[in-house]
């Protein structure tokens, strides 16, 4: 299959080709067994129903959530706050799943991962297909009808403009985790094993976000607001649709600017891939 006339138009309608043949292989493996597929998809529908219900069956016993500063947080308002962060790391995960430190980090080892240099496709792209898990759709499901009842019970007036500062946040996390991922996934070039510390910065910083920064300690939540700017993804565009100041005198603005920060990590992300791509050596096997 020819890539036409080198036209930038052409060149992208290849690989969008390209990626729909190979996540479409990806669908008909994952379909051969359909009793495995159900139980699988099930499973990981389970992961986000009972950690969600875990505080969405207490909270109301105690009324509200009292963070730091002694801000209330109601079940609806955390619930915005946590479909907004499952939806956008779920979607992640789907898409960037094939870049995750544990699969890449196998594909080193056996050595299946120097194939994929062979072949006469971009090899980001080839990654971006080989872990497709569409049992992942459930959570997906999932998280946006959390985020949907969320929205409904917040006292928030939804207009364009608010709508598209929860969809720029949510692009946001997606850049973001997704450039973790691909940071973790490089790493692995050189340390073979699983990067332990990209799952606390991932999966922990996921789960950090989904609540309110404002209920944990001083020295974390300045970690994961100027160290890793992880609040600026989630909990400050939400402080901004509930109409609360955001914390440290930090300027309205701040609240707008997940766009930026996500697809900026991305970025830097991919740099440094191409730069372990340039210097991998294989693993001998």
């Amino acid at each position: 299959m020819g890539r036409g006339g080198g036209a930038p138009w052409t060149e992208a309608a290849y690989l969008c080709q390209l990626y729909l043949r190979l996540l479409g292989a990806q669908a008909r493996s994952q379909g051969t067994y359909r009793v495995s597929f159900a139980l699988d998809a099930l499973s990981a529908l389970l992961v986000t129903a009972t950690e969600y219900a875990a505080f969405a069956l207490v909270l109301p016993r105690f009324g509200a959530l009292t963070g730091l500063h002694g801000q209330a947080w109601t079940l609806g308002e955390v619930s915005l706050l946590y479909g907004l962060a499952e939806l956008a790391f779920v979607l992640m995960d789907l898409l960037f799943g094939g870049f995750d430190a544990p699969n890449l980090s196998q594909q080193v080892r056996s050595g299946s991962f120097s194939t994929l240099l062979l072949r006469p496709a971009p090899l980001a792209l080839q990654v971006f297909g080989s872990d497709f898990a569409l049992r992942r759709l459930t959570r997906i499901g999932l998280a946006a009808a959390i985020l949907g009842y969320g929205m409904a019970q917040v006292t928030v007036t939804w207009t364009a403009g608010s709508v598209l500062l929860l969809l720029g946040s949510l692009v946001g996390m997606v850049a973001f985790f997704g450039g973790l991922f691909v940071i973790g996934g490089t790493l692995t070039f050189w340390t073979v094993e699983s990067v332990e510390a990209m799952n606390v910065l991932t999966y922990g910083g996921r789960t950090l976000i989904s609540y309110p920064m404002d209920i944990y300690g001083t020295w974390l939540r300045r970690t994961f607001t100027y160290l890793l700017p992880a609040a600026f993804l989630s909990y400050f565009p939400v402080l901004h649709l509930l109409g609360r100041p955001l914390p440290d005198g930090l300027p309205t603005g701040a609240a707008f600017v997940a766009p930026l920060v996500g697809p900026a990590l991305l970025a830097l992300a991919f740099a440094f891939w191409r730069f372990g791509v340039r210097h991998y050596q294989g693993t001998g096997t």
